[in-house]
């Protein structure tokens, strides 16, 4: 009650306040304007003014005024209208460590109904919150009602929704394995890994109803790199880590976890490795022209990354595009990251490629090799033409000389195929990449047979 009538009085101070701003001092402005205005007659207005009669009329003018104002708010206050509290939050009270309750809706709107006073005043005070108390029903299906308690009983109001239909359950237990989730590797600097997550422990108890837990597929520790506090080489400790449970199509299930969060010691690492680059000539030079040598500003670039993708990397390879090409070319080319490869010490190369007369030479005697032949079987070729075959080099006189058969591979591929006599297209290929290699035959026949 004291609160209340100290808002009264508030109410009426901000009143009087507002009408002696607005109304008395201005009307005092106008009068001592008037007054300084005329000379002769200003001792005449300061007579009239400083009269007793003159003060009454003045002081009643302005006390009609101000009824007249105070009776329109008045007026304006006492009509009834409403007020939408939206999303208050519910408060449930239960038995948390025997049961789970389904259903309760975490929020509810509450509109209240009466005069702009009583919804000043209202909103000026603290409210209740809405509690309900479902600690005297048993497990299975209820309806509940939801009530709202105000302080000032003069407000009626109502709730959306009013009434919710839960289900009480059994709380259940089971222990569960953690699998570790890491978030946001990108902002992790390309020089660098995650090599190793130690969480402090391995497996957590989920509770909730049985037929939640059901539906937990895995409870994944998040490791967020953007909550690392150093990203340098070396191990480092991440408290406070978030755990989420998940069904198996990767939605969240709610279910309580216990502990609710961990700790993991991250190793960060930065493994690298040194790659020579390799250039690929593809298509042919115009007629005539042959590659007599390919040079560029970087040999060797170092690759970071995941460690075994690395030490299965041999080079770094590179293609240009030779199709046509007539003279002296220079390339400047983006060198392509293999996949795996999260960065390179080097991105850019300058390739020169230079061309002279092509000339033709033949080796002899290349014998050929099976590959990818499935397990269990063996390959024969059918005659001594199918067995090895001659190989046409085009290229610079200077660099076809210097190759020799030991340089070149005639092979078949053989994925795929079964037992019996078949038709292979044969492939051939060398060591330098500046020279063309044109098998002399290009079909060899074969039979695979069992072992």
């Amino acid at each position: 009650m004291k609160k209340i009538l100290a808002m009264i009085i508030s109410f009426f101070k901000k009143v009087w306040s507002f009408i002696d701003k607005k109304v008395i001092i201005p009307i005092t402005k106008i009068i001592h304007f008037v007054s300084s205005a005329f000379d002769d007659q200003g001792k005449q207005i300061e007579t009239f003014l400083s009269k007793k009669n003159t003060i009454l009329y003045v002081s009643l003018i302005v006390a009609v005024i101000s009824f007249i104002a105070v009776d329109r708010r008045v007026i304006v206050f006492s009509q009834n209208t409403a007020e939408i509290l939206r999303s208050q939050p519910v408060s449930v009270i239960y038995n948390e460590e025997a049961y789970v309750i389904e259903g309760m809706p975490s929020t509810v709107d509450i509109t209240l109904i009466g005069s702009r006073a009583d919804l000043y005043f209202a909103k000026q005070s603290p409210s209740n919150e809405v509690t309900i108390d479902v600690s005297d029903l048993s497990p299975g299906t209820h309806e509940v009602g939801i009530e709202y308690q105000q302080v000032l009983p003069s407000i009626d109001y109502k709730v959306n929704p009013s009434i919710v239909t839960i289900n009480i359950y059994p709380k259940v237990s089971e222990t569960r394995t953690i699998s570790i989730d890491i978030l946001n590797q990108d902002s992790l600097s390309e020089e660098l890994i995650i090599k190793n997550v130690d969480i402090d422990e391995d497996k957590v108890v989920i509770k909730g109803a049985e037929h939640t837990l059901a539906r937990v597929a895995n409870v994944k520790a998040l490791v967020d790199i953007n909550n690392l506090t150093s990203q340098e080489v070396g191990k480092t400790t991440m408290r406070d880590i978030q755990l989420r449970a998940y069904d198996s199509n990767g939605d969240i299930v709610d279910v309580e976890i216990v502990p609710e969060r961990m700790t993991a010691e991250i190793e960060i690492a930065s493994p690298s490795r040194e790659l020579p680059i390799r250039i690929i000539p593809v298509g042919e030079p115009s007629f005539g022209k042959a590659i007599s040598s390919i040079s560029s500003n970087v040999s060797n670039v170092v690759a970071y990354g995941d460690d075994e993708v690395l030490q299965r990397l041999r080079n770094i390879p590179i293609e240009i595009d030779v199709e046509g090409l007539s003279s002296n070319r220079e390339y400047r080319v983006e060198i392509p990251k293999p996949v795996g490869v999260r960065t390179l010490s080097v991105n850019n190369i300058t390739i020169n490629v230079t061309l002279e007369d092509s000339v033709d030479r033949d080796v002899e005697g290349i014998n050929i090799e099976y590959r990818n032949l499935k397990d269990g079987l063996i390959a024969q070729g059918l005659s001594r033409e199918d067995i090895e075959i001659d190989v046409t080099l085009k290229g610079v006189e200077s660099v076809v000389s210097e190759i020799t058969a030991s340089d070149i591979t005639a092979y078949l591929d053989l994925e795929g195929f079964e037992e019996g006599d078949h038709e292979i297209d044969v492939e051939v290929e060398g060591s330098d990449l500046r020279v063309e290699y044109i098998p002399k035959t290009t079909r060899v026949r074969i039979r695979i047979v069992k072992r």
